[in-house]
């Protein structure tokens, strides 16, 4: 009984052991989740824990007292320690670390259970104790494996926040060189808005002046416009006072007022309006240059029909066209007969507007040949109608025309008629305008102003109508160039034909604004007598000009040539003025003559002084030639006899005493020569015929040098010349170039400016997110830190406990 009795104290302390065990266990698997998330201290905790599971192995030494097994595992247990240490790797080393907490659990076991086999070898224990020990070793088996396996675990979660830390150090390397480049950009955006800012500032400043000299003006305008109204008013007292005295006169001296009755006031000749006639004269001009771009408009659009016609559908190079097409180019062909007199209608029309006429509808009787020429075009396209239709839906029938193609050539048939159409409304009210030239009571001046109001909308109404066709010409166009059949023709004439029709476009366009713009003028009466408004009969307009040229004839006669005369002071001045310039000028003519005489003196005496010192020169020559023949003859005459020597001295002497007689005799009878070249000195000597002909080949090789210089400064001066124009043609250029590289600046300088407010808008975005990153960053540091410190305060709980737990092994 005192065995069992031993057993059960002894399976009670294991039981306790077990359970204290097991708390540790969970201490520790909580240590492990806790240390997955430590970075920076790992190689510090490894040292520490190294150094702990040290003093637990001395303390297992220490407890081993009889198992040699245990020893041989501590030892073993010491080798791969070192072998780790001398590795260096972490994750080796954390590896280590567990197999020596599963060898420390091991050991801790082989301690309990030598105790329990001699136990039950001397106290023959019962079987429900043995059920109990196996029951205990499986336990504690599981919970070493589990230990493993939480130690490969950590290990894996080590190595995966390595690769973590060194992706995160690599992005926030790469975060902060775009942030360094965002920098420098923000550096010269700064730069370049502080020089925007000081030209900001200086235009605010000479703002700032003008404003105020704007303020001087308007102060000064104030002051003109109060004199003015000063004015005003002393005008329209003045003017109140001459209506009552002309009414009064009115009143006293006019018997009978003939513009109160309508009948009467018919009968008076209007006055002759020039204003009105000049202006007719300009809107004249102005109509006539539209006409001019219509009329080419037009012979450009049914000419390149034309063409179309002999290359679409059916190409007449290659085979016969239809013969509708045939009569439709044949009609075309005729465009000209009828397109062409409207222009020359027209220009007769502007002829007979001049400021000597009078130009109303009832006068204007060149507008009734217009009109007839109108007609006679829309009476063409009238006739061309059906042909074009029918053309065009002979390009439907073609083979490889498509639905899109189809519907584009209706809608042109629609457009067609539609031109027709306005056209002969234009005709109508032409013919209108033309009826009064005719029959003077063909149509009310009343309703002048309706007709030309509704020729306004008639044309606006064929601008609409001609830009819609071309655009669905150019719809139609853009849908046969896909076609695989097209020919290069077909594409020019295509080309062509949507020309025509752009400048048809633009043409019809500003007719219409011209024809609105001058609307007024038009529907306004130019002539008829005061107070009526009625029409101006042809009668009135020829005795109206008879009487304009009576009374230009009367004030061209009493109009007399008045003497311009000048005051008697200002007469007087002027003719001091006259004569002190006259005496200064003859002064200076003088003076302008003396000065030439004594240039031409001059250069007269600097020829002369040139042509003697080249004669010196000759002289000269001849002389040292004299010498050194002399010079020859006495080296010959040393190379004989002393006596030759004395002989050839002697002869030496006498020539030269005969040369200075002779130059003396020659300086006694010298003669001046005078010739067109200039002066010359010479001796009657025997040599005087050499020194002319030697004079003269001087003079000749002189001018010669001269004409030699002169050509060539004529040569370099051309030279220059030519350069010059170069260089003028090359700047010319250059200015050129210039003005266009300075537009295409401001361009750049526009794109530039967008960009930069981009650049901004994109700048303070991306700083706003590197703000906000950099706010969560710190917020994770932080996070991390408290972590950090919670690690390891846990580490230094968990340290002291194990302290804790080896004095309490030891003490048991």
């Amino acid at each position: 009984m005192a065995n069992v009795t031993d057993l059960q104290t002894k399976y009670s302390k294991l039981a306790q052991e077990y359970s204290k065990l097991r708390a540790q266990n969970q201490v520790l698997k909580k240590a492990v989740v806790d240390e997955q998330g430590n970075s920076s201290s790992v190689k510090e905790q490894l040292k520490q824990r190294d150094q702990s599971l040290r003093k637990q192995e001395q303390e297992m030494d220490s407890l081993s007292f009889r198992n040699q097994q245990l020893a041989k595992r501590v030892e073993l247990l010491q080798e791969e320690l070192a072998a780790s240490e001398a590795r260096g790797k972490k994750g080796k080393v954390i590896m280590g670390g567990g197999l020596l907490y599963i060898n420390a659990y091991r050991c801790i076991w082989s301690l309990i259970m030598p105790t329990c086999p001699l136990q039950s070898r001397g106290d023959s224990p019962s079987q429900h104790g043995l059920q109990t020990q196996s029951v205990f070793n499986e336990d504690l088996q599981k919970k070493i494996e589990e230990n493993e396996r939480l130690h490969i675990q950590f290990y894996e979660a080590d190595e995966q926040h390595k690769r973590q830390e060194a992706e995160l150090r690599a992005r926030l390397e790469k975060l902060e060189k775009d942030t360094e480049q965002h920098q420098a950009v923000v550096d010269g955006l700064t730069a370049k808005y502080v020089e925007t800012i000081e030209r900001l500032q200086s235009d605010k400043a000479r703002l700032e002046v003008k404003a105020q000299t704007l303020e001087r003006e308007a102060k000064e305008c104030r002051m003109r416009t109060e004199d003015c109204q000063q004015q005003l008013r002393r005008c329209q007292s003045e003017l109140n006072r001459q209506v009552k005295q002309s009414s009064s006169v009115i009143q006293e001296k006019v018997p009978f007022n003939d513009t109160k009755f309508s009948d009467y006031n018919s009968l008076n000749v209007p006055a002759h309006n020039r204003r009105h006639q000049l202006k007719a004269r300009d809107v004249a001009g102005q109509a006539l240059s539209f006409i001019q771009d219509l009329v080419a408009a037009l012979l450009n659009f049914h000419s390149y029909t034309e063409q179309r016609v002999h290359i679409y559908p059916l190409d007449s190079s290659i085979e016969p066209i239809s013969p509708l097409n045939q009569k439709f180019s044949h009609y075309l062909h005729e465009n000209a007969t009828y397109v062409r007199p409207l222009e020359e209608s027209f220009v007769q029309l502007h002829q007979s507007i001049t400021e000597d006429t009078v130009t109303v509808l009832e006068t204007v009787v060149k507008l009734k040949n217009f009109a007839d020429n109108f007609s006679s075009y829309t009476h063409f396209l009238q006739k061309i109608l059906p042909y074009q239709l029918k053309s065009l839906e002979e390009e439907c029938e073609a083979p490889l025309c498509t639905a899109a193609l189809t519907a584009k050539n209706q809608e042109l048939q629609s457009d067609i008629k539609r031109v027709t159409s306005v056209f002969e409304k234009l005709q109508n009210y032409i013919n209108l305008l033309a009826l009064p030239s005719v029959r003077q009571e063909a149509m009310p001046q009343t309703n002048t102003s309706a007709v030309f109001t509704q020729l306004a909308a008639c044309l606006h109404s064929l601008h609409d109508a001609i830009k819609e066709m071309s655009k669905h010409y150019n719809q139609k166009a853009g849908i046969e160039q896909e076609l695989p059949t097209v020919t290069q023709k077909l594409r020019t004439t295509t080309e062509c034909l949507l020309g025509s029709l752009g400048s048809l476009t633009s043409v019809t366009g500003k007719i219409a604004t011209f024809f609105s713009n001058n609307l007024d003028f038009f529907t306004s009466s130019g002539y008829s007598p005061r107070g009526s408004t009625a029409a101006l009969n042809p009668m009135q307009a020829e005795s109206m000009l008879a009487n304009k040229k009576k009374a230009a004839a009367y004030i061209h006669t009493i109009k007399k040539a008045r003497a311009q005369t000048v005051p008697y002071r200002e007469a007087l001045s002027n003719r001091r003025i006259l004569t002190s310039s006259t005496e200064s000028r003859e002064g200076l003519t003088q003076q302008v003559q003396q000065s030439q005489e004594k240039i031409a003196r001059l250069e007269q005496e600097k020829e002369h002084w040139l042509l003697e010192a080249q004669l010196g020169k000759v002289r000269l020559e001849k002389q040292n030639q004299r010498i050194a023949e002399l010079e020859v003859q006495l080296a010959e005459a040393l190379g004989g006899c002393p006596n030759s020597q004395t002989a050839v001295a002697s002869t030496l002497a006498q020539n030269h005493e005969e040369a200075e007689t002779e130059l003396k005799a020659t300086g006694k009878e010298t003669t001046l020569c005078t010739s067109l070249v200039g002066m010359l000195c010479t001796t009657p000597t025997i040599e005087h015929v050499g020194d002319e002909e030697s004079r003269e080949q001087l003079i000749k090789t002189h001018y010669m040098a001269r004409v030699g210089e002169l050509t060539t400064q004529l040569q370099i001066s051309d030279s220059k010349a030519v350069h010059f124009h170069s260089e003028c043609r090359a700047l010319a250029k250059r200015l050129t170039i210039a003005e266009k590289s300075r537009e295409t600046l401001n361009e750049e300088v526009k794109l530039a400016n967008q960009k930069v407010t981009s650049l901004q808008d994109e700048l303070t975005t991306t700083k706003r997110s590197y703000e906000d990153q950099l706010s969560m960053m710190s917020d994770h540091l932080c996070s991390m830190n408290e972590t950090l410190s919670k690690q390891r305060e846990e580490i230094d709980t968990l340290k002291l406990g194990s302290k804790g737990n080896a004095k309490k092994n030891k003490g048991r």
